[in-house]
């Protein structure tokens, strides 16, 4: 059972350890401009995305913070696939879901972070991972099956947590 120090914040999909919290509100208040200075913009991190085609906006982007105590091949029931290795540790619930509505002939999944990250997809037709797909970052392009997919964001070191962004656009 968590403890209040470890769980602050309950979701739909599972708990996010108050570290992961932590880390995201510090990220967002230190790389924000005073209040006074400009347009208040507010956004928010592990949201989930419904895709269908010509979405609006284009990329469609998320929030959020990587790592976790689970390796990630774990996750995705395997060290390797097609798209890459299955590195790094991640938290056990997903942190975003992707809803496609049709299939999706080009759709790419990028992560932009400051750290290393990895990423790990389950979804129609088995589990992918990938590390490195542009410099550091992790990411998967082709084509993609409708249905449901869920998406982690992993670190190299267990329980080190990063804030990352995930962009995805149906433009090559």
């Amino acid at each position: 059972m968590a403890t209040r120090s470890q769980t602050v914040l309950k979701r739909g999909l599972g708990a996010i350890p108050f570290r992961k919290l932590a880390i995201a509100l510090l990220s967002i208040a230190f790389t924000s401009a005073p209040a006074a200075a400009q347009t208040t913009k507010q956004f928010s991190i592990f949201e989930n995305l419904t895709l269908s085609p010509n979405f609006s906006p284009n990329p469609a982007t998320v929030r959020g913070i990587s790592g976790g105590a689970r390796p990630a091949a774990e996750i995705a029931g395997r060290a390797d696939t097609a798209t890459g290795p299955c590195v790094g540790f991640v938290d056990e619930q997903p942190d975003h879901t992707m809803q496609l509505t049709q299939f999706f002939n080009y759709l790419s999944l990028q992560v932009q972070s400051p750290e290393d990250t990895t990423l790990v997809i389950r979804g129609p037709g088995g589990s992918w991972c990938n590390d490195d797909y542009e410099n550091a970052n992790p990411g998967i392009a082709g084509q993609w099956l409708s249905g449901t997919y869920q998406i982690w964001i992993g670190s190299y070191e267990r329980d080190r947590y990063t804030p990352y962004v995930i962009r995805v656009t149906d433009r090559r």
